[in-house]
């Protein structure tokens, strides 16, 4: 007598299986969940060492509004106004409490409330960053392939030599290269200042053409520089090259169909890696062209001692960073669906 297997019932159809059964029956919703988790306790130690150094750094906000010559007792009266004689711990409770639910508090030099304070900045650094990455990924990866292409040839020579000269110079003195040529010598592009989008689409770009080439143009070489030399050992090293190679797939269609697919996975964790210090490099970079964003209003908010605005500024970048890496964790199982993240 032959055993009569019971029909399996899908999981997702199942009516005894509850929603949040059938939410984490994915591997990618689990991978979600699971960096989500992670994140929570990854932004409260940068909250907390945040605010632990800027405890380190002598002096107040009521000190930097009232001057040196203001007296003790002025001082320790603005204290007690902008809530700074309370205990570090007490200060950081209470931050943290409005944080949690969506109150950033008010800013300790201006009195506004932090929130505005972002959502008028952000669209600018926002901006900057996405200009900076966009252009130099999309000039890195077809520079990189006609590197790759025929190592050691012309082109070759070319990107290395750029590659070598745009990571030996650090983004800010770029930054006073390009405004003295372009700018002060030429007088194509404006030297400093931010035009909203309102204003016209070509005067907000041209202000930005500037500062997004400092910090997007040392992100170019090291793209470029990194998926060359990746490709190249690949089209050199793997076996699925000259199997391909030997059915008579031509140069251009292994390096692109097969070499860049397997390529991308490391470029893709690159630039997730480089996120940061993209991010990181906005603070210097408005500052040089004064460029009203986050960047710059961390830097003004560090030298008030103005702890509030600063640990809005550093949560906001520390978010950015671990959606970051979420978004690269995701888009490896897009270009590969044979990853599975069930068993992380």
């Amino acid at each position: 007598m032959t055993a009569t297997a019971t029909p399996r019932v899908p999981v997702s159809r199942d009516p005894r299986v509850s929603p949040l059964s059938r939410l984490t029956a994915s591997p990618v919703l689990r991978l979600v969940v699971k960096r989500l988790l992670m994140a929570i306790p990854i932004m409260l130690g940068v909250t907390v060492l945040t605010f632990w150094v800027l405890s380190l750094i002598p002096g107040n906000a009521a000190q930097q509004l009232l001057g040196p010559e203001a007296t003790p007792e002025d001082i320790a009266l603005l204290e007690q106004q902008l809530g700074l004689d309370k205990p570090g711990v007490v200060r950081y409770f209470d931050w943290l409490q409005g944080a949690v639910t969506g109150d950033l508090g008010n800013s300790l030099v201006s009195r506004q409330p932090v929130s505005e304070i972002l959502s008028a900045r952000l669209p600018v650094t926002a901006e900057l960053v996405f200009l900076a990455f966009v252009v130099s990924l999309v000039l890195a990866v077809p520079v990189a392939l006609l590197a790759a292409h025929k190592p050691g040839g012309v082109m070759d020579r070319i990107s290395m030599m750029i590659s070598t000269l745009g990571l030996s110079v650090a983004n800010y003195v770029l930054a006073l290269l390009l405004v003295l040529v372009f700018a002060v010598s030429l007088g194509w592009l404006p030297a400093i200042g931010y035009t909203p989008l309102e204003d016209g689409l070509w005067a907000n770009l041209r202000g930005m053409i500037l500062p997004s080439a400092a910090i997007g143009f040392p992100l170019f070489c090291y793209y470029t520089r990194f998926l060359r030399g990746d490709l190249v050992d690949q089209m050199q090293q793997e076996e699925y090259v000259t199997t391909a190679r030997a059915k008579g797939v031509g140069s251009w269609a292994v390096l692109i169909k097969h070499a860049f697919r397997n390529s991308s996975f490391g470029l893709i964790t690159i630039v997730g890696l480089n996120l940061g210090a993209l991010i990181g490099g906005t603070v210097i970079i408005e500052q040089i062209f004064a460029l009203p964003g986050i960047g710059q209003m961390l830097l003004q908010a560090i030298n008030t001692r103005d702890f509030v605005v600063v640990q809005a500024a550093v949560v906001i970048f520390a978010l950015v960073a671990v959606v970051a890496n979420l978004v690269v964790d995701l888009l490896y199982a897009v270009l590969d669906p044979r990853i599975r993240y069930g068993s992380r």
